[in-house]
């Protein structure tokens, strides 16, 4: 069982729409998860267009993917390394702590994250 960042259990982060690398609702990671999607995001519509601009389309329903497409308030598992280039150019999302994997403080200094905790 992996942790959170606070170090409790790694909580849930969102079962509509299902989310997480394995589909699970959980944003745990293991080494086939190649984007290491640990951070339990809040998307907000500038994240989502930032992320469409950076090649990666959040907004556009993709079926054959079983992704529904995010709109602003969805929460969903972000790849580690995503949050932090979004962080870096002033579009982050919120994040949810307890349901936000440990694993992500080897890419994101965790009083970053913290900051950005609701």
């Amino acid at each position: 069982m992996q942790t959170n960042i606070l170090g409790t259990n790694l909580e849930t982060c969102c079962t509509n729409p299902m989310t997480g690398y394995y589909r699970d609702g959980v944003c745990r990671t293991s080494e086939e998860d190649t984007g290491t999607h640990t951070v339990c995001a809040i998307v907000s519509t500038k994240f989502l267009e930032y992320s469409k601009s950076q090649g990666n389309n959040l907004i556009t329903p993709a079926p054959h993917f079983n992704f529904p497409g995010l709109k602003e308030g969805n929460k969903w598992c972000l790849c580690a390394l995503r949050w932090k280039e979004a962080y870096d150019a002033g579009c982050a999302p919120k994040i949810i702590a307890e349901a936000t994997s440990n694993l992500t403080t080897k890419y994101v200094d965790k009083a970053i994250l913290l900051e950005y905790c609701v």
